[in-house]
């Protein structure tokens, strides 16, 4: 069955540290309660889809690496079984390999092309907006195109991200910031969370 096209945007813009309250959302210290991503943070907690770092920390401003990306999509999906991941740096009892085996299966992840997947780089937009796009196809989910050309660094957007980009954007789960995509940025913990909680919400108020 295909998802509903969700067409709330969802921005995906860093964001500057605040000073932490006395309570913080979902448990933990570094999520302020008013924070633009809380009740994301609080929604992937509760539901599995991501954990904190320790220490009752989230880290919503730390780049979430590529491994990270796939082990909550994985956990989305409901942490099926899988073969070996196949990547040269990636071994068989790392905490993310049943992940990155499955998204190799799926389709997902498809690695850097020379045997590697690199799970501890820092995810880029654009390649999350892959990964999402892929995710997407794998459901079988409705999709929208977005117009790059709005954003003055459209052509900054890797050739082979550009579909994926676009339906990112054309969803609203990437929102440019100041008319860039930034696409060779890194994302956040926090975006990541904010994502996540897009394509698991029906309604968003």
């Amino acid at each position: 069955m295909k998802k509903r096209l969700y067409t709330a945007a969802c921005a995906l813009v860093l964001c500057a540290a605040m000073a932490l309250p006395a309570s913080a959302a979902g448990g933990y210290k570094d999520v302020p309660d008013d924070a633009w991503y809380a009740q994301a943070v609080a929604d992937v907690s509760e539901k599995g889809y991501m954990n904190g770092v320790g220490y009752d920390l989230f880290q919503p401003d730390t780049a979430v690496s590529r491994a990270g990306v796939v082990t909550a999509l994985w956990r989305l999906e409901g942490s099926p079984t899988a073969g070996a991941a196949s990547f040269a740096d990636v071994e068989e009892n790392a905490w993310y390999a049943a992940a990155v085996a499955w998204a190799r299966e799926s389709g997902i992840a498809s690695g850097d092309g020379k045997g590697a997947f690199h799970p501890d780089s820092p995810v880029t937009r654009q390649e999350l907006a892959v990964f999402l796009y892929r995710y997407a196809e794998h459901k079988q989910w409705d999709e929208a195109q977005g117009a790059l050309e709005l954003y003055s660094d459209a052509g900054a957007v890797s050739s082979w991200a550009k579909e994926g980009m676009s339906y990112a954007v054309g969803m609203g789960l990437i929102q440019g910031s100041g008319g860039k995509l930034t696409p060779g940025g890194s994302a956040t913990r926090a975006q990541l969370a904010v994502i996540l909680r897009r394509l698991t919400t029906p309604v968003m108020g």
